[in-house]
């Protein structure tokens, strides 16, 4: 027996892959599905399944994809309703694999399709939970997402939450391990632990959803407090897992469509395309395209371009580091965003060998900034989220998360001058270039973010939480 988890940083989320006696299965897969395809080749295996924990939120799953490549059964637990065939499954179906066997347990209360598979071994014991967005290390799936697909509420939803974990999962051996579908960074939970695995006993003793002398009110309560609006992008993902969507090769053929300068800007200003720069933040402030802005691949790009363009069909033109074209096109098409419908060919360089028009970000450093505040009040934003920023901050910034940049609009002065920064620099250039796309020139980015501010010495740090401060 093989059991590979397959992470995936940007987007915090685990896929897995099970092999015995040449039978594989796949747990929740993404979208560009030949990773799975090679392992199993690799190990002479068949995939029998495609195991659906739920139907995804956060991306668009590869189980049509991998059920259309390979002739695997998709699977999913009992209410799940899917425009395409599948195996529903009931609660304690056994699902042969080889040698071992998966067990279905219907776990709802995240959604109500909600399922954990149950793995167990040659010997029948129970080894192995892959537990989806039910349980996750140091925390549960988030009970809002599926209110309107449910017609239950948050409290709803938790109390049942509640009842799933209590009647199906904690009595399980401390032993098994837990698989959960998702990590530190995902908006899929509100207090997710950097592990992407632990055993069952650990999660009982430390994971704040297990206590044991827990009531179901005080579950709810804990479970449904503190709880972010999830990225516009989410019920598109949804509805996308749940009733289909087109090739992923299609996407990517159409995206990465190389553009000369000239055609690049005729195609801008004949549609309605939002132009996003991939490159890294340290590049993109030293240059870039007028009317651009900036989310760098190498961050939490996906997630970020999720919460940032509210319309997952809106056309998308892209700049990338040269090389890197592919890898943009399929990384939105993770989280659904198939309309990209060009790349500018040779990235920026082209652009700016060309003569055309470009722009920069001012960038402060934070003793440059230290100095300027020995003789004059300065503005600072700190746009990271609010609990980073009620953990510390330096005193008197102004909290405004990037998540909520919309209502920076009514809070911001154009005759003001802001000095913009995040927790090491990724954030800070999102948010400048946007605000500079509507009509705010006066914003200066600290370099290095907290991280270089606190390095230096020379600012006075805080972990009060004034709600005057926070906007």
């Amino acid at each position: 027996m093989k059991i590979e988890q397959l992470y995936t940083g940007c987007l915090a989320h685990g896929a897995y892959y099970i092999e015995s006696n040449g039978e594989a299965a796949i747990i929740d897969p993404l979208r560009d599905v030949t990773s799975y395809i090679r392992k199993a080749q690799q190990d002479n295996a068949v995939i029998k399944y495609v195991l659906e924990t739920h139907f995804h939120a956060d991306f668009v799953s590869g189980h049509l994809e991998l059920a259309a490549a390979t002739g695997a059964t998709i699977v999913y637990g009992p209410e799940a309703h899917p425009a395409f065939p599948a195996h529903i499954a009931t609660d304690g179906e056994i699902l042969p694999l080889g040698d071992v066997k998966l067990k279905v347990l219907h776990t709802p209360g995240h959604t109500m399709e909600s399922a954990c598979f149950l793995l167990l071994n040659e010997a029948g014991e129970d080894t192995v939970l892959f537990s989806g967005d039910t349980l996750f290390i140091g925390d549960v799936g988030r009970p809002d997402l599926a209110q309107q697909a449910s017609g239950k509420t948050k409290e709803e939803l938790a109390g049942i939450l509640f009842d799933s974990l209590r009647s199906k999962v904690m009595p399980l051996p401390g032993h098994i391990t837990v698989y959960p579908g998702h990590g530190a960074g995902s908006a899929c939970g509100k207090n997710m632990s950097n592990q992407t695995a632990d055993t069952l006993a650990h999660q009982l003793s430390v994971n704040y959803a297990l206590r044991k002398d827990m009531t179901r009110d005080e579950f709810i309560k804990e479970v449904t407090e503190g709880l972010t609006p999830p990225p516009a992008y989410f019920p598109m993902n949804v509805k996308m897992n749940k009733q289909g969507y087109g090739h992923v090769e299609d996407v990517i053929k159409r995206g990465i469509r190389s553009l000369s300068p000239a055609a690049f800007e005729a195609a801008a200003n004949e549609t309605d395309a939002v132009i996003l720069d991939t490159r890294g933040p340290e590049r993109f402030v030293e240059g870039f395209i007028p009317g651009s802005f900036n989310i760098g691949v190498d961050g939490n790009f996906a997630p970020w371009a999720g919460t940032l363009i509210p319309r997952v069909e809106q056309p998308i033109l892209f700049i990338a580091d040269p090389g890197r074209e592919k890898e943009v096109v399929t990384r939105l098409a993770r989280i659904g965003y198939d309309n990209t419908i060009g790349c500018l060919k040779g990235g920026f360089d082209t652009w700016k060998a060309d003569h055309r028009p470009t722009d920069n970000i001012t960038v402060i450093t934070p003793d440059e900034l230290a100095d300027r505040m020995l003789w004059t009040p300065v503005n600072i934003l700190d746009i990271r989220r609010r609990s980073e920023y009620g953990s510390e901050h330096i005193e008197n910034a102004t909290n405004i998360p990037l998540e909520y940049i919309n209502d920076s609009m009514q809070t911001l002065d154009k005759k003001q001058l802001y000095y913009v920064h995040c927790a090491g620099g990724y954030r800070s250039a999102i948010f400048i270039s946007i605000m500079r796309m509507r009509g705010y020139h006066n914003l200066v980015d600290i370099k290095g973010g907290l991280k270089a501010m606190k390095e230096s010495g020379r600012f006075q740090l805080t972990d009060y939480l004034s709600s005057s401060r926070l906007l």
